[in-house]
């Protein structure tokens, strides 16, 4: 599943490719298709992301009150995908949810967890329930330290609970954690507000680094060397998918283990 950085990476390239245009909407599926007709011909005007969740805005192109506005979500969930195609587009193929046509190229959308129609009041409910989101202006750090704070739960669980922050996924939780050498089975009750806010600050760094250059980086410039990374096209990780490999500061072997249904990648010496 995309962590929070490519859903922001990704809604800044739509609205950079699609904004302002009327576009032809379409479901080729079909499973869209009375919600792609309420869109069809309407101006897209902004994408944005709160966590995992994508939100489209769009209008009728008219000013004021008297204008019709429409709002989409999405969600990725762990299949879906976003395929642009230069006009002409070509016949859609496989499960193709939504078609987006604009002035210049088209964007198909298959397998996506969720395309829907969304109120305003359902996106103020959605927001209602996600943590903050540290690639948003107004995400508000407090919210997340007083849930953590507040709970027992492993420090490794509530970093991938969206209700907590917002955005997180594996990834930036194992090396978020080993950076900030934080024993992924802590309570969260055990945090101290200093290492919360170590945290929240890595986040706030590292981040903004996945949106602008599409992977996740999080090795340090003098750790950046020795054993290639987990795959040929990612980046070096401290601690992520190096099951039994050396520590690359402390040689340790790498640990892993399950944490609620999740893979759990640590550094027993570096993270005790």
């Amino acid at each position: 599943m995309p962590e929070g950085h490519a859903l922001h990476r990704l809604a800044r390239r739509q609205q950079r490719l699609l904004g302002g245009q009327r576009l032809n909407v379409s479901s080729p599926q079909g499973r869209f298709a009375h919600e792609a007709a309420l869109l069809d011909g309407m101006v897209f005007r902004s994408a944005e992301a709160w966590g995992k969740h994508l939100i489209h805005r769009w209008d009728d192109g008219r000013r004021g009150k008297a204008a019709t506005r429409r709002l989409v979500h999405i969600h990725l969930g762990i299949y879906g995908t976003f395929r642009e195609e230069a006009l002409p587009m070509p016949a859609p193929t496989g499960q193709v949810r939504m078609r987006l046509v604009g002035d210049d190229l088209g964007i198909d959308l298959r397998g996506p967890n969720a395309c829907e129609i969304y109120t305003p009041d359902d996106l103020e409910a959605l927001v209602a329930r996600l943590g903050p989101d540290p690639l948003r202006a107004d995400a508000d750090p407090e919210i997340a330290w007083r849930a953590v704070h507040r709970s027992k739960r492993a420090i490794g669980s509530l970093l991938m609970d969206q209700k907590v922050i917002a955005g997180i996924g594996n990834i930036y939780r194992a090396e978020v954690l080993f950076r900030a050498g934080v024993d992924p089975h802590r309570p969260g009750t055990t945090i101290t507000r200093e290492e919360f806010d170590e945290m929240w600050n890595d986040l706030l760094h590292l981040m903004p680094i996945g949106v602008r250059r599409g992977h996740i980086h999080v090795v340090r410039p003098e750790d950046d060397h020795g054993a290639p990374a987990y795959s040929s096209d990612r980046p070096r990780t401290y601690v992520y998918r190096r099951t039994g490999e050396p520590c690359r500061l402390c040689g340790t072997p790498i640990a892993w283990s399950e944490m609620e249904g999740r893979n759990l990648f640590w550094c027993p010496a570096c993270q005790s």
